[in-house]
């Protein structure tokens, strides 16, 4: 991941057309030009339904091969489609992360009825209701695929929770009842417990689901070749059962197969707690981050800028943090919407794309575009992504002492001539700052990359300039190449 650049290559108002495989497969060659080096794809998986994203997982072994619930491709395309996407990826150097879903399946071929009480939603730990009987979609056979790559079968003693009885056609939240039955500890605290997130909720305790998921794990890293996975929705998995989940995987994938959780919580102190449980095993998104760039667009020339980086993943765990502007999960109509604003989202990607630490991640729809509409982001990112292939190197310098500017250095190293940066960004006016790029730099020219500002600076002998960024904008200094005349 060494300068590495993650892309998240779908949103949520993708059309059902199968055509997204094919569409990825067509662009590798140009994410590989402009600098992507790893592709985050959806689930690729049977859903209960075709136009489903996914995340309402029905079978884990489909990967759009059998005639079931209706469909044999995904909404994303055929299981032939996903293969030849990922070698055409892998010809370009670029990883493919496979998003895993082991949290919930949805609803199951056949009802089966078992006891459960029901608790109260915000707090799951309170029961509600004294035991009683139920009917279930919680029945999975699988007929289409005909027990092809495994003859597990589900059933409600795999579950720890459902949301709907069939019986009586009405929907909440049903803690199953049973020997050994019980909320995962390991989850996140909200809601008293957070173990139960929708659909179907996988009881992560049981040996029988376990031994299953890690058989699945280790098969479909083989199958498609993947080089690792973004892990859903783990602040309501059982921490245990992750943390062996990929120590099962990584003995037949090799230690540098790559894990990426989602653990929505903006809380650093949370954060930090995981990751000691896990042991740094896998990275996680830098939410708090996320958070701070939604604020600061948000409350415009309101917002202190120095606070940009307080409480964040990256600035106290930036060896295990992915940074992140959007995603699916914050665009606007999503249930955790959050959405940075467009007047701010390039001094965003340009935060995350030039800083040192940290390991950036583009969303899909930042660069192409939500429900089929061009984004006006992807010429700015374009640059981002030159200036950190060429540029982005070296140690970083903060300038974090001003609310409406603010900005770093990077020094630049000897393996890129020529590398170093400066990066300024302003919420409210014009403003400027002088900042240090080195002694052994006096003397040099450095211009405005993006072509926001016209004039250039000169390094004096201690080292410094005067670098000026336009409101509401940011600047991008670099050392002018000069041009020799033809002669």
């Amino acid at each position: 991941m060494k300068n590495g650049v993650m892309m998240q290559y779908f949103e949520w108002n993708l059309p059902n057309d199968g055509n997204l495989w094919k569409k990825l497969k067509a662009d590798a060659k140009h994410l590989h030009e402009i600098g992507v080096t790893a592709v985050w794809i959806p689930p690729a998986y049977k859903a209960d339904e075709q136009q489903d994203e996914g995340y309402a997982t029905y079978d884990l072994f489909d990967l759009g091969e059998f005639d079931q619930k209706n469909t044999i491709r995904t909404k994303y395309g055929t299981k032939k489609e996903l293969k030849e996407m990922i070698d055409e990826l892998h010809k370009y150097k670029i990883s493919v992360y496979l998003d895993a879903v082991m949290n919930h399946k949805s609803w199951g071929d056949y009802t089966e009825k078992f006891t459960v009480v029901e608790v109260n939603p915000k707090n799951r730990n309170e029961a509600i209701s004294k035991p009683f009987e139920i009917q279930g979609w919680t029945g999975y056979n699988f007929p289409g695929r005909k027990d092809k790559y495994s003859d597990f079968e589900w059933h409600w003693v795999h579950f720890s929770g459902t949301d709907y009885d069939d019986a009586s056609k009405r929907s909440g939240i049903f803690q199953i009842q049973g020997e050994n039955k019980h909320w995962s500890q390991g989850v996140d605290s909200e809601n008293g417990n957070y173990d139960f997130l929708l659909g179907n909720d996988l009881d992560l305790n049981h040996p029988e689901v376990i031994g299953e998921l890690n058989r699945w794990g280790v098969w479909v890293s083989k199958e498609l070749n993947l080089d690792g996975m973004r892990l859903d929705a783990i602040k309501h998995m059982n921490d245990v059962f992750v943390k062996q989940f990929l120590e099962t995987v990584r003995k037949e994938r090799g230690e540098d197969f790559y894990a990426v959780g989602e653990y929505w919580n903006g809380n650093l102190d949370i954060l930090q707690q995981y990751l000691a449980t896990m042991e740094n095993s896998i990275d996680l998104f830098d939410v708090p981050l996320h958070y701070n760039l939604f604020a600061a667009s948000d409350q415009e020339a309101d917002y202190d800028l120095q606070k940009l980086f307080e409480g964040t993943l990256t600035s106290v765990h930036p060896d295990c943090s992915v940074t992140f502007v959007d995603n699916h999960d914050s665009q606007i109509g999503s249930s955790l919407e959050s959405y940075v604003k467009d007047w701010f989202k390039p001094m965003a990607y340009g935060i995350i794309l030039l800083a040192e630490k940290g390991y950036p991640c583009i969303f899909y729809g930042d660069y192409y575009g939500i429900k089929g509409e061009k984004s006006p982001h992807t010429a700015i990112i374009d640059e981002l992504l030159k200036l950190r292939k060429e540029y982005a190197y070296g140690e970083q310098v903060n300038y974090v002492d001003h609310p409406s500017v603010i900005g770093f250095t990077r020094k630049g190293d000897d393996k890129h001539k020529g590398s170093g940066l400066c990066l300024l960004i302003s919420n409210d006016q014009d403003g400027n700052k002088v900042m240090n790029v080195g002694k052994e730099r006096s003397g040099e020219v450095w211009r405005e990359y993006t072509g926001s500002i016209g004039e250039e600076v000169t390094i004096d002998e201690e080292g410094n300039g005067n670098f000026t960024v336009k409101g509401r904008n940011l600047a991008v200094w670099v050392k002018k190449i000069k041009v020799i005349p033809y002669l």
